[in-house]
Formats: C-alpha cells, sequence, structure tokens
C-alpha cells in the first residue's frame, strides 16, 4: 500500500493547511522520507474549533443509539481495513506487520466497546429530605468540545481510547496527532468520517505540538483536556488546563517495575516479561523495565534472559520473521547509547546487546543490562527502547521499597507462586496497573491510567466516561 500524502481533517473534509505548509515524514527502517503531512496554523485552528463547536451541539442532542450505530460501523470499517493500516504503521513507526495489525484490531474492540457503554451515562432520582413534592435529580451531561493530544508509539491506539469516550459521552473531539505518524491516525478518522459522523464531531490537525496547545487549551471552545506524553510536557500542559480550569486527563512516563520473587517460575517470568520487554522495540508507556529478582534466581533469570533477547530477529518491520523493529527516531539511539554507557561505568555487566545494529535506519540491538546499580540512569529514567536493567533483592519488602522509590506509577509487574506474596504485591506496589504472573492485559472494559507523577484519570472502563462528563444536580417543585 502506498504511503499517502496526510491532510488535515476539518469540519468533515480532508484539507491542506492554509498556507500549504507540510513535514516530512520518515521510514525509521531505512532513514529515507516516505511523505508529508500537512502543517496547521493558527487560521486552521479557528476553523477546526468553531466547527468543533458546531459537531459538538448536534452531536451531544443525538439519542445514545444513534451514536452507537455510528461507532459501531466505524469499528466494523476499522476492522475491515486492519491490513493496509497496518502497512501504513509500520511504515512510520516500524513495528512489526503483527504488532501493528494487532493494534487497529484493538481499536475497533475498544470502539465498540465505549458505543455500548455509551447506553449506561445514568443519572439518578433522589428523594427529598423537604418534601415528596420536590423531585431532585442528578444528571450527567457532556462535558463539551475536548482537545486530544497523542503521541507516535502507538499511532492508533492512543488516539481511539480518547475518541472512543469522548464520543460515548456525546463529545466533540479534536486531536492533535503526532507528526511522525500521522498516517495511522488519519485512517482512524477516516473509519468514522466513513460511517457517518457529523461534520465536526472529530477534527485532525497536526503541526508544530508547542504552538498548538499554547493555543488550544485555553480557547474558550475547548472544555477538556487528555494527553497523552511525556511526565514533563504533561505537567507542562496540566498547569496551562489549571489556569483555564479546563478538565484534565494525563496518561504520563512510566517506568515499571518487575519483581520476581523467590518462588517465581522463572521461565514463565522470562517468556512473558521479555514478550512484554521487546513489543514495539520497547517503546510503550507499559514496558518492564526495572527488573528486580530475587538474589538466589537472579543469575539463572538473567542468563535466560539474555538468551531470549539474542534470538529475537531484528529488521524491518515489513519483512516476514521480524520480531523487532527499529527505533522511532534518531534521538533514541543517542539514548539507548548513553544509558548503555552510563550502565556500565557504574558497574553493569552487558549481557545481551548494547549497540546499534548497522548504519542505515534506527536499529538498536535487544539489551539485557545485569547487576544495575540503582543510581544507574537506565535504573531512574525510562528508557522507552529495547533495554532491560536487573538487580537483585534479599527481601520482598527491600523490592517492594525499590518499586515505589521513583515517582513514577505507570505499571507494574510480579511474578510469585504465593498467594500471600501477590496479596502484599497488590497492596503496596504503587502503580495503576499491575499484573501478577501475566503478561500486560489492557482492555477496553478496565481502568487504564496511572498515578503519582504517572498522571491521573483513566482512559478504560466506565472511569473513562466520567472524564467527559459535567455532573449537574437540578430540584423541581410540583406546583
Amino acid at each position: 500500500m502506498t504511503y499517502p500524502r496526510t491532510q488535515l481533517f476539518i469540519n468533515g473534509e480532508w484539507q491542506d493547511a492554509t498556507d500549504g505548509r507540510t513535514l516530512a515524514v520518515m521510514n525509521p527502517a531505512t532513514g529515507q522520507e516516505i511523505g508529508r503531512v500537512a502543517h496547521a496554523g493558527i487560521p486552521d485552528l479557528d476553523r477546526a474549533l468553531a466547527a468543533a463547536q458546531k459537531g459538538f451541539e448536534t452531536w451531544r442532542d443525538m439519542t445514545p443509539a444513534e451514536r452507537s450505530k455510528i461507532m459501531r460501523k466505524a469499528a466494523g470499517l476499522l476492522r475491515e481495513r486492519a491490513a493496509d493500516i497496518a502497512r501504513l504503521i509500520t511504515q512510520e513507526q516500524g513495528k512489526p506487520l503483527v504488532e501493528a495489525k494487532g493494534e487497529a484490531l484493538a481499536g475497533a474492540d475498544i470502539i465498540e466497546w465505549f458505543a455500548e457503554e455509551g447506553f449506561r451515562v445514568y443519572g439518578r432520582i433522589v428523594p427529598s429530605r423537604g418534601s415528596l413534592a420536590v423531585r431532585q435529580m442528578v444528571l450527567k451531561d457532556p462535558v463539551g468540545p475536548v482537545a486530544a493530544f497523542t503521541p507516535w508509539n502507538f499511532p492508533i491506539n492512543q488516539v481511539v481510547r480518547k475518541v472512543g469516550a469522548a464520543l460515548a459521552a456525546g463529545c466533540s473531539m479534536l486531536v492533535k496527532a503526532p507528526e511522525e505518524t500521522p498516517a495511522g491516525p488519519a485512517a482512524l478518522i477516516r473509519a468514522f468520517a466513513d460511517a457517518g459522523l457529523p461534520p465536526g464531531v472529530l477534527g485532525l490537525v497536526y503541526g508544530n505540538p508547542a504552538e498548538i496547545s499554547s493555543y488550544l487549551i485555553p480557547h474558550p471552545v475547548i472544555r477538556k483536556i487528555t494527553f497523552t506524553g511525556s511526565t514533563p510536557v504533561g505537567k507542562q500542559l496540566a498547569a496551562l488546563a489549571g489556569q483555564h480550569m479546563k478538565r484534565v486527563t494525563m496518561e504520563l512516563g512510566g517506568h515499571a517495575p518487575v519483581i520476581v520473587a523467590e518462588d517465581a517460575d522463572i521461565a514463565l517470568a522470562v517468556k512473558t516479561a521479555g514478550g512484554a520487554k521487546f513489543r514495539n522495540a520497547g517503546q510503550v508507556c507499559i514496558s518492564p523495565t526495572r527488573f528486580l529478582v530475587h538474589k538466589s534466581i537472579s543469575a539463572e533469570f538473567a542468563k535466560a534472559f539474555a538468551a531470549q533477547a539474542q534470538a529475537l530477529k531484528v529488521g524491518d518491520g515489513l519483512a516476514d520473521g521480524t520480531q523487532m523493529g527499529p527505533l522511532a527516531n534518531p534521538r533514541r539511539l543517542t539514548a539507548m547509547a548513553e544509558l548503555t554507557r552510563d550502565a556500565v561505568e557504574r558497574g553493569a555487566s552487558v549481557l545481551a546487546g548494547g549497540a546499534r545494529i548497522g548504519e542505515v535506519g534506527n536499529f538498536w540491538q535487544p539489551t539485557i543490562l545485569a547487576d544495575v546499580p540503582a543510581d544507574a540512569k537506565v535504573f531512574n529514567d525510562e528508557p522507552f527502547g529495547p533495554m532491560a536493567a536487573i538487580r537483585s533483592f534479599e527481601t520482598l519488602d527491600e523490592a517492594i521499597a525499590e518499586a515505589n522509590r521513583l515517582p513514577y506509577g505507570l505499571a507494574g509487574y510480579a511474578f510469585t507462586r504465593s498467594l500471600k506474596n501477590a496479596d502484599l504485591l497488590a497492596r503496596r506496589v504503587e502503580v495503576g496497573m499491575l499484573w501478577i504472573n501475566m503478561p500486560a492485559m489492557p482492555s477496553a472494559e478496565m481502568p487504564f491510567g496511572g498515578i503519582k507523577d504517572s498522571g491521573y484519570g483513566s482512559e478504560g472502563g466506565p472511569e473513562a466516561l466520567e472524564a467527559y462528563l459535567n455532573v449537574r444536580s437540578v430540584a423541581v417543585m410540583n406546583a
């Protein structure tokens, strides 16, 4: 499938930027330009905002059944087009085709779940203390037009969670999608447009992130902000939103601990954590990163983990058999090299990988570092790449303390055969999502989000819709 020239989507129409500006889109496997994406300016944003307001006025007055029908049709179109969309994602982002197709299909599942959950936005009747003639009602209404800011690592997944919840609640949404990976989000929006979504309900823009966020967030049309990205940027956007009393959902950075207890099934831990670690070349906010392994099994675990990493086939995501693709951009290669150098200088050992692959494309060897000290950069800064850092512990309390040491609290993993240990971990590991003896399995019906510096709010489950709803109290005296 030929990579397209990606346009803005404003008021139900695909269009170029008013001033004709575009940005290059690069293939991370080849380092070559594969297409262009429209670069929105302020006039484009003004038109998109006006359309979002009109779209909201239309969408909020439609019944949940009418909204659900359109959303379900969009999900069907996304599922039908998944194979073609996967090729676009792989070309622009690098992940293997099987992962890209899985992302598109999962997006369809998310839309369908939210399409049904929209039926369950309920208010309630509250008996009056003073008189039976008073009818007290709690109403839930859509908050209004939403501005969404999404990253490049999951071009569809990070958009669809926001879109699904917003549409189910009755909101319109203007998506500022990533310039590095524009075709995936555009394909998602096209599925909604082709399903009959009214003009203005969904908009799509690309351009300068700082310029767009600083214009959209304070704008009076926008009533809610949702952002997925780094913690430093998230804090800046949340502060700006706070100045204008805008509601915010933040899904920010993580540094997921993996606690492998003395009684863990080592083979299960290696297979499960390894699969999660190198998915999307480690460029996953919930990727396992800090491996805390009991001293008695640390050497065995590290050896098996290194063997698994060395066996992975790294290459172009479009090639048959590729298990791990390139990193998204050259900046990630620089970061991997610096983290490796720092860890080694502080006494860590490189058991697998640790270097760039070739000179063409952004390929990095799956890397396993052992005996990593707690003050190494890789144990404090999210690597966001195919790198696992291992250190040992003697007591479970010690491991939990290390897991909770950082200000991040997005995701965590643990492996143990003991129900007592599992209960202790569930209660004391400070993360928004914890998986024990299993890989990460986010789903539309479960909350998705973090605590501490990893953000607040949810992008899954019934909780996701609450952020898009105003709760109002209405009392009526029967005359």
